[in-house]
């Protein structure tokens, strides 16, 4: 008799070992007791009694990757190609996920096919080829609505690879070769056009720029030749001016304009007006000899005056201007006046070192 209990206890025990389920992290299982759904079991530890009890459907909470083969699908201009889709999705209602549908994943193959089909079938090639996220979109809100009674929640479709024929394929790569010939026609066309109009703008402010230096230079110009009037009328001021605080006297002044009347009688003159204080040392016969051609006259010259030469001026040469020369010629006369006067004062203190300042006097008067 111990024995036997002994034997009921071993089996009972060992029954209970192998009903004893631990659901692992995001999974469930689904159990029916006496072939009835009785409850799903989370993860965690739990007891399954014998016979009574069994489980039916181990379910993965897990988001799931459904690769499905490529499909044939035909445009609506009437081109067949190959388009390969994936599925994401996962169980949400393991109830309905097991007694929902038969097979949910052929269902989901099965229904990814058919609603891509139906929405190629509204485009044509070119759109097909350029509107995958919007395939993406109408396909995942057909197939999540359809899932729903399935406890499946479909979370993203994404096209893999669309696979056009062979001749549309030659037929592309034409078209993309004539596009892309067109584009470098055009870029070809629109840097000749730059080039030349960036070659114009250059010559237009070179122009413009040359224009503005001929201005300054000839402002500049204007400018020192009013500069060189302006000081030329200074300087004799200056040397009028000099010449009155100097008190040359009457005879130097007379001697200075016996001088100007042999510059001007240089043998070009044919009329010569006389001061009367210097007509009168003049003699008759030698005036009238020379108005008659009689005796040792001086023959008119009627060929052209040469120019008179520059001034010694290191500041003077040919290319200065008019007044320029005149206020050089206004200065070296100046000076040299000075230099006549001081020599003749240099010989009067010679002649007379007794008597300087009443000679002086005398000369002034």
């Amino acid at each position: 008799m111990p024995i036997v209990i002994l034997i009921l206890i071993a089996l009972i025990l060992f029954l209970l070992f192998f009903h004893i389920r631990i659901v692992p992290q995001a999974s469930v299982y689904i159990v029916e007791r006496l072939g009835k759904y009785h409850a799903t079991w989370n993860a965690g530890f739990h007891v399954l009694i014998p016979i009574i009890d069994h489980v039916v459907k181990k379910i993965s909470l897990k988001e799931q990757v459904l690769d499905f083969p490529p499909q044939p699908v035909i445009t609506k201009d009437n081109v067949t190609m190959q388009i390969d889709s994936v599925v994401f999705g996962k169980v949400f209602n393991p109830h309905d996920y097991t007694y929902g549908v038969e097979n949910p994943i052929a269902g989901i193959q099965n229904l990814a096919a058919t609603t891509l089909r139906n929405i190629i079938g509204e485009m044509e090639l070119d759109t097909t080829l350029t509107s995958r996220d919007e395939i993406n979109s109408r396909m995942q809100g057909i197939l999540d609505e359809a899932t729903d009674p399935w406890g499946l929640k479909v979370t993203r479709v994404e096209i893999k690879n669309i696979q056009p024929p062979r001749e549309i394929e030659e037929v592309m790569t034409k078209q993309m070769r004539a596009e892309r010939e067109r584009r470098q026609t055009i870029l070809e066309a629109q840097a000749h056009k730059e080039a030349v109009v960036s070659r114009a703008e250059g010559d237009k402010q070179a122009k413009i720029l040359a224009a503005e230096a001929e201005k300054e230079a000839r402002i500049a110009l204007a400018e020192g030749e009013a500069q060189s009037i302006r000081l030329t009328y200074e300087a004799e001021a200056a040397g009028i001016r000099m010449l009155n605080e100097s008190g040359i006297s009457d005879p130097v002044l007379k001697l200075r304009g016996i001088e100007a009347l042999k510059d001007v009688a240089d043998g070009r003159a044919t009329k010569i007006f006389i001061p009367s204080d210097i007509a009168d040392t003049i003699s008759a016969i030698g005036a009238a000899g020379e108005a008659l051609g009689i005796g040792d006259y001086t023959k008119i010259d009627r060929s052209e005056k040469p120019e008179a030469p520059l001034p010694k001026d290191a500041c003077i040469d040919k290319d200065t201007g008019k007044g320029g020369v005149e206020a050089s010629k206004t200065t070296e006369g100046i000076e040299r006046d000075l230099e006549n006067r001081d020599s003749a004062a240099s010989s009067h203190r010679s002649d007379s070192s007794h008597t300087p300042r009443p000679l002086r006097q005398t000369a002034a008067k």
